[in-house]
């Protein structure tokens, strides 16, 4: 009889929502009644039927809740959420996002590496600890959230394939299906969406290779199943459903700088020095909040990412 730890069980095998609320209300049954006393494993059982919100996933103290913050709620995440690929309007994601099948999945990693691989989804999740962080996530059009991501430094992927020394930059490309993707038939960007990171930023320990939120999977909408979350950057520099990272030597052309060069800089760190072509940066509006904040320059990672832009021009390098 093959007996499987907790940390061999995979999110995609894990027991429906319906079905864990049913075992739950029994045990709390069988539990009034005396039934389980002395049944731990049953009771373990239970616990791994929560599915994602117990996979494994250990809150990183590092990167606790940022001071004077708050929390949004999940769904604030899931209702307002850029996607192109499922419409240009923040309220057509969360509809448009049901098409997407995330099994199977592949990400494909090639490029200037040494070992290039094609990793399974379900792969991923034992690939490093999966650690909960706490990050600010500000886009672009100026509002922001709180979010507990779930996921693991990018770096640990890429010390998997060891990219070559002429690897400078990290490309990621997602999934480009119109059968599932109905946005992908307009022409507002050059099809397929594509991102990238310098080799440093790529490796920076704030670079988190993102499977979920609030201890669950990533929701279709907000880049199921696997998305990058770069939180001193805006939000557009975090691919969404990645089915390709290509390590290459030039700075890849991405989505928006070929959409707009004058309006989204390759670099994209949040900076409330530089404004937008068409607004300004200095504020922002949290999702849930009535009143402006002040933008924090690199979104208030600034003492961890600083140091890497010293000497660049932040108003030529946007």
């Amino acid at each position: 009889m093959l007996i499987r730890r907790p940390s061999d069980i995979l999110p995609s095998e894990i027991n429906s929502e319906s079905e864990f609320n049913a075992r739950r209300d029994w045990l709390k049954q069988a539990a009034g009644l005396g039934l389980i006393a002395g049944l731990p494993a049953l009771a373990a059982c239970d616990a791994q039927a929560q599915g994602a919100k117990l996979m494994g996933v250990k809150p990183n103290a590092s990167y606790a809740m940022p001071a004077g913050e708050k929390l949004n709620k999940f769904d604030e995440l899931k209702g307002y959420c850029n996607y192109y690929e499922f419409g240009t309007d923040k309220t057509d994601p969360p509809v448009m996002a049901k098409s997407l099948k995330t099994r199977p999945w592949t990400i494909s990693v090639e490029g200037e590496v040494l070992k290039p691989q094609v990793f399974d989804i379900d792969a991923l999740y034992k690939l490093a600890p999966l650690e909960e962080r706490i990050y600010r996530f500000r886009c672009v059009e100026a509002w922001s959230m709180v979010i507990p991501w779930v996921g693991f430094p990018l770096s640990e992927l890429i010390k998997q394939v060891q990219p070559k020394g002429n690897a400078k930059y990290v490309e990621f490309v997602t999934l480009a299906d119109k059968a599932q993707m109905p946005g992908l038939r307009s022409g507002v960007l050059d099809w397929p969406y594509t991102e990238g990171l310098r080799m440093d930023e790529a490796m920076h320990p704030l670079t988190l290779l993102t499977l979920g939120a609030f201890g669950e999977m990533l929701p279709n909408q907000n880049g199921a199943p696997v998305r990058m979350i770069v939180p001193w950057k805006y939000g557009f520099k975090g691919g969404k459903s990645i089915v390709k990272i290509r390590f290459v030597e030039k700075e890849p052309r991405t989505a928006w700088v070929k959409a707009g060069p004058g309006e989204y800089g390759f670099y994209s760190n949040v900076n409330p020095t530089v404004d937008h072509a068409r607004w300004s940066q200095a504020s922002e509006r949290r999702l849930g909040e009535f009143s402006k904040r002040k933008t924090l320059m690199y979104n208030g990672y600034g003492d961890q990412v600083a140091s890497m832009y010293a000497g660049m021009d932040l108003a030529k390098f946007f």
